[in-house]
This record gives structure tokens, C-alpha cells and sequence, in this order.
């Protein structure tokens, strides 16, 4: 893949209105597509709780007075729930996948009893101590014959040994960093993980992953805040056989007190600045790329 010919994506959960935090990840894979690359939108709508189709008609509708358009129809993962079902049916065959039916207090108990273990993943999430990982199979499946809610975790032990055992060649796994190079993975550290939750059948972690393979993403950029999750996407990568991108990461947009920019911090949303007059132009160097289009 040349730097001319990058195929990158924006990817949104509309579960509120564009601000300038937002504009500077799209921008930072647009100004890297090449001449004959592509730039994508994908909708990462699968919290049926907060997202809003109202958001992502209003996302979409700044992008395009921003100038920002999908080379591709945009792909929305709420559409897409049967792919993410076949990727969790595979990987169960492959017996790294189990039920987990503690409660969020349960693991908080629990991880607080445990002296020795590390609490929290390098997401800055609460790692999950294993508790029914170790269940009995007839106790794993009288509990999910009573119907009692569970998540579907990844064993990351088994999983390990899974790539090691079938797919030696990639063994230490590792990703490309366009900026520093070859960057060796340790997806053990965040434990066990969700990989489909109590309320939508898939989580982040499985669905960025597959999408980005396919869609056929060759590069992707996204914030430093995402760099530790990178390694266990990597791993999900090689246990599935998809092909693993280079990824590039791009600092946080912050305000005057240093804080990440965030809807939930009240960053100021786009359609506001559209609203008081402010240009694209002007929007596109608060978030620091001033003349991208040329």
C-alpha cells in the first residue's frame, strides 16, 4: 500500500452533535487518504440506548458542509448485527469465547478481594478477575437454560494459545505505527473482555474489527486514547485471519484547562458554530487543519 493510496475512515457513535474534537479525527484520516486513496464514514450505532438517528442525519449533514464526504455508502453497524453474530459463532468453535454472568458490582467485589492482581486493564477499565471462567459446565449450563442475562467474554488465555498453535507466523504479535514503527502487543493485560454484550449482541471491540477489515481499511487513524485498546484488536485481528492495518494516532483536542474535548464536557457542537456564522474554513483550523481542501 503506497502513502498515495491509503483507504481510511471516520467512524462516529451519533449520540450527539459533531464538535471540533470530532472534526480533527475526521480530518486526521482525510489529510492522509493520498490522491488515490479513500476516506470513509462508518455510523458505530449499536448502543440502542444512546444513539439517535437525529445525530447521525445531523453528523452526516456537518461533515458535507464541511466538505467531508464518504467515498462509499456510509456503512451503519446497527444494520450489520448478523455479520457480528457469524464472527462471535467463530470464534466460539474455536472455544475462546464464554458466558459471563456477573453483574458490574460483582466484579467490583471481587476484584477488591483480590490482593495480587492488577484491577485495571490499560484502558483504564476494570479487569475482569475470571470468576466464570472457571464454572462447571453443568453449573455454565443449567444457568443459561434458566435464561439468566449474560455477556460473552473472550478467554484471553485460550485465545493466546489458539494464535500460537494455528497461526505461529505472526507470533509476537505486533502492529505498524506509521510514526514509530513496529509496536509488539500485550492484549493479556486487559484480561478476559466483552465481546457481545447484555443488551446488543456485540461490542466495540468485535465490531471495529471487523468492520475495518471489511471495508478494507488500510490505515487507520485515531486518537491516542485509543493506542492500548489497539493491541487487543490486533489479537482479534489474527485469531480471525483478517489482515491488519497500519494505524496512525493523532493527539486529543483539548480546551484552555487541558481537558479532552467531549460531549460530555458541553464541547460546542459545529451546527452552533454554523449557526453564529462561522465558516468551515474556520472551523477546520480550530481543529487544527487550516487549508486541507486545497
Amino acid at each position: 500500500m503506497t502513502e498515495s493510496s491509503w483507504v481510511t475512515r471516520f467512524a462516529p457513535s451519533p449520540t450527539g452533535f459533531l464538535h471540533l474534537g470530532h472534526v480533527a479525527s475526521a480530518l486526521a484520516g482525510w489529510t492522509q487518504q493520498g490522491p488515490h486513496g479513500l476516506w470513509l464514514v462508518r455510523m458505530e450505532d449499536i448502543d440502542p440506548q444512546r444513539c439517535r438517528e437525529r445525530y447521525a442525519t445531523a453528523l452526516l449533514d456537518d461533515l458535507a458542509w464541511l466538505g467531508l464526504h464518504s467515498a462509499r455508502p456510509v456503512l451503519r453497524q446497527s444494520a450489520n448485527m448478523s455479520a457480528y453474530r457469524a464472527t462471535l459463532e467463530r470464534l466460539d468453535q474455536m472455544g475462546v469465547l464464554y458466558p459471563c454472568f456477573c453483574t458490574r458490582a460483582d466484579i467490583a467485589r471481587e476484584a477488591a478481594g483480590m490482593m495480587s492482581a492488577p484491577h485495571a486493564a490499560p484502558d483504564g477499565s476494570l479487569r475482569y478477575p475470571g470468576t466464570c471462567r472457571h464454572l462447571p459446565p453443568e453449573v455454565r449450563a443449567a444457568t443459561l437454560a434458566e435464561g439468566k442475562p449474560h455477556v460473552l467474554r473472550l478467554d484471553m488465555q485460550k485465545a493466546l494459545d489458539h494464535i500460537r498453535a494455528h497461526t505461529p507466523d505472526v507470533w509476537p504479535l505486533s502492529y505498524e505505527d506509521r510514526e514509530h514503527g513496529t509496536v509488539i502487543c500485550q492484549p493479556d493485560l486487559f484480561g478476559d473482555v466483552v465481546l457481545a454484550r447484555r443488551d446488543v449482541p456485540a461490542s466495540y471491540h468485535l465490531c471495529v474489527t471487523h468492520d475495518d477489515a471489511a471495508q478494507g481499511i488500510t490505515l487507520v487513524t485515531r486518537g491516542e486514547d485509543l493506542r492500548p485498546a489497539t493491541d487487543l484488536h490486533r489479537l482479534i485481528q489474527a485469531l480471525m485471519g483478517w489482515p491488519a492495518p497500519t494505524y496512525q494516532f493523532h493527539p486529543l483536542l483539548c480546551d484552555a484547562e487541558g481537558r479532552r474535548l467531549s460531549k460530555r464536557d458541553g464541547a460546542k457542537a459545529v451546527r452552533v458554530l454554523r449557526e453564529a456564522g462561522v465558516s468551515p474554513e474556520e472551523v477546520r483550523r480550530a481543529a487544527g487543519y487550516p487549508d486541507v481542501m486545497g
